[in-house]
């Protein structure tokens, strides 16, 4: 049972507006929301004056304990989600990666079992790394009865995780009849395999290599085939990690034509350029070494304008931390360097001091991007992503006039490098609440290990019902001759 808190004074920040009022949070899920509440006999108080009160940000990209090239990341599930906490975020989307061959169910066990520790609440998306029959009824009973309603596609790595075009078909064909949301990492594998060799071939083998190998093209090819492709079979689609002006531009051109396509974007692609592979210590270029990379100055005002016009929905960070130790076994091939970036801490205050504070965002629009909307593209709105009678208590008390200046020697998470290092913003939280209990409180990180709930989440977003609807109102008919 969680203890009965009563948060005064605040401003509280939904998606759709903003509005001054007491939040009562009992037994885990907000009990009442308005002006002046009573205060229950032993509640604990919170003053929020001055402060804002937010939904607990949901991050819809995630790698945590994830085993990748040998190695695996700093960050378990306790780590991970703990530094979730201290920056605002309660929920997660974690990934199952199945091997090639591997039954979708058996890796979905093991990443169950390793999640078990999780501070704050989690769900998964699970990818579809291969194609047979098996792997189409592990599909129906991962979304019937363990609550999965999204199902991510690598076009990339080639040789290991990379999915055809044939298995693209089928299990996009799949989701759409379990009602399941179809992701993809959209970098055209063949091309980055081809590139990375060539590139190698000039005598670039240090990180300053990586963006060359996976230019902004490939990722747009491959983003436009994806779209094309849910077009044809009229599937929604989200694609993760926008990194670039192009793929902005390809889900912005599907979205004029009314195809239902959805796109998510890194904090860390908002604010950083590709001028970090030149840096002169391998370590600092090695640590920013991501799939996919940073990009050109340029790209990054285009992102924020693609986030404000509506083509992108979601703001995530792909946190995935590998210490200098693991980069190092690419010390020598680029194409070797372990793929991934920290950010689940730092996600919120960045977003919030380079969108609100800059009038990129409003305070409600800040709240889609960081929880609402993914929640209701996942189908677990107004439970998350909402302050509301009967949402899950999960919260953030807002200062917006406070400061802080990230660094790897400051946060919690276990990785050795931030990819923030030295940015100063304005607006971090002052505490946060999960499942009602307060887990972070000016700087006192209170996690603890096991706590947070695994989030089954269910098929049938209100998507696939208008999809259904335009579907049979568009029917082709036979010609009666």
């Amino acid at each position: 049972m969680s203890p009965t808190v009563l948060i005064q004074g605040g401003t509280v920040v939904n998606a759709d507006r903003e509005f001054r009022a007491d939040v009562l949070c009992i037994d885990g899920k907000i009990a009442a929301v308005g002006p002046d509440l009573e205060v229950p006999a032993g509640a604990t108080r919170l003053d929020a004056s001055g402060q804002y009160l937010l939904p607990g940000g949901i991050d819809p990209h995630t790698h945590m304990q994830l085993p990748f090239m040998g190695t695996v990341t700093m960050d378990d599930f306790f780590t991970g989600t703990a530094a979730g906490l201290a920056g605002g975020t309660t929920s997660i989307i974690d990934f199952v990666i199945p091997n090639p061959q591997q039954p979708l169910m058996e890796a979905y066990r093991t990443w169950r079992d390793w999640a078990q520790k999780s501070a704050g609440d989690y769900s998964f998306h699970v990818a579809v790394t291969w194609w047979a029959d098996s792997v189409r009824e592990d599909m129906g009973t991962l979304v019937r009865d363990e609550g999965v309603n999204s199902f991510k596609h690598f076009m990339a790595y080639k040789n290991a995780i990379m999915c055809d075009d044939e298995t693209l078909v089928n299990s996009f064909k799949r989701a759409l009849e379990l009602g399941a949301m179809p992701t993809v990492h959209a970098e055209n594998g063949e091309l980055v395999f081809l590139l990375q060799q060539e590139v190698a071939k000039m005598g670039i083998t240090g990180p300053e290599g990586h963006p060359l190998s996976r230019p902004p093209m490939v990722e747009a090819e491959a983003a436009q085939r994806a779209i094309a492709i849910a077009d044809v079979l009229n599937v929604p689609i989200y694609v993760v990690h926008v990194s670039c002006t192009e793929a902005a531009d390809a889900i912005a051109r599907a979205r004029a034509r009314g195809q239902r396509v959805y796109g998510e974007v890194l904090a860390g692609h908002l604010v950083i350029d590709d001028s970090v592979y030149r840096h002169p210590d391998f370590a600092t270029a090695a640590a920013h070494v991501m799939s996919p990379p940073f990009r050109p100055k340029g790209h990054q005002e285009n992102l924020w304008r693609h986030l404000q016009a509506g083509n992108l929905h979601t703001t995530a960070t792909d946190h995935c931390t590998f210490c200098a130790a693991q980069k190092a076994a690419g010390r020598n091939a680029f194409a070797q360097i372990p793929n991934g970036c920290g950010g689940i801490e730092e996600r919120m205050a960045v977003i919030w001091d380079a969108g609100v504070n800059t009038g990129r965002l409003t305070p409600s629009e800040f709240v889609a991007v960081t929880s609402a909307n993914a929640a209701k593209l996942f189908n677990i709105y107004p439970r998350k992503g909402s302050i509301s009678v009967g949402a899950d208590a999960d919260l953030v008390l807002w200062d917006p006039a406070g400061t802080k200046t990230l660094s790897a020697k400051t946060q919690f998470s276990k990785g050795d490098y931030n990819i923030f290092e030295g940015r100063t913003v304005r607006g971090v939280p002052s505490h946060t609440l999960s499942a009602g209990k307060i887990v972070f409180a000016s700087g006192d990180l209170r996690a603890e290990q096991g706590a947070g709930q695994y989030i089954k989440r269910p098929p049938f977003a209100p998507a696939f019902g208008a999809l259904a609807k335009r579907t049979a109102d568009l029917a082709p008919t036979a010609v009666t001759r």
